[in-house]
């Protein structure tokens, strides 16, 4: 196994030590667009590729962006649907940073004639 499967493999987002703490009391907002998402089809095992837009209003808490990254890339392998895997890295982020607000879209790339964007958005839920 080569290093970088081992680091994905190991990888648990949950661990304290991928979270900083926002040192800035303001309102601001973070962007970050992740454009190689994969997972497989539960049925199929086809893969599905997505880009990710995470955006957030930080409160007591930022992500680390190689903790982010090691997370979105542990989806790579598993077999989950678009919806289970949009609401589990929301419900996930959302859980450990408590943000002000919080919204995710997956844009998954079209497969067999149907495109799918999962929008979730704290206000709206």
């Amino acid at each position: 196994m080569k290093y970088g499967e081992k680091e994905i493999l190991e990888f648990d987002i949950n661990l304290d030590e991928h979270y900083w703490p926002n040192e800035h009391k303001k309102n601001y907002v973070i962007d970050i667009e992740l454009p190689e998402f994969m997972c497989r089809c539960p049925r199929s095992g086809y893969p599905d590729f997505a880009t990710i837009k995470l955006s957030y209003t930080p409160n007591d808490k930022v992500i680390e962006l190689k903790a982010l990254k090691l997370y979105i890339n542990s989806f790579a392998n598993r077999y989950i649907s678009h919806e289970n895997s949009a609401n589990e890295i929301y419900d996930t982020l959302k859980a450990k940073l408590n943000p002000k607000w919080i919204k995710l879209v997956a844009d998954f790339n079209p497969r067999g004639n149907v495109h799918t964007v999962i929008t979730i958005d704290s206000n709206n839920s």
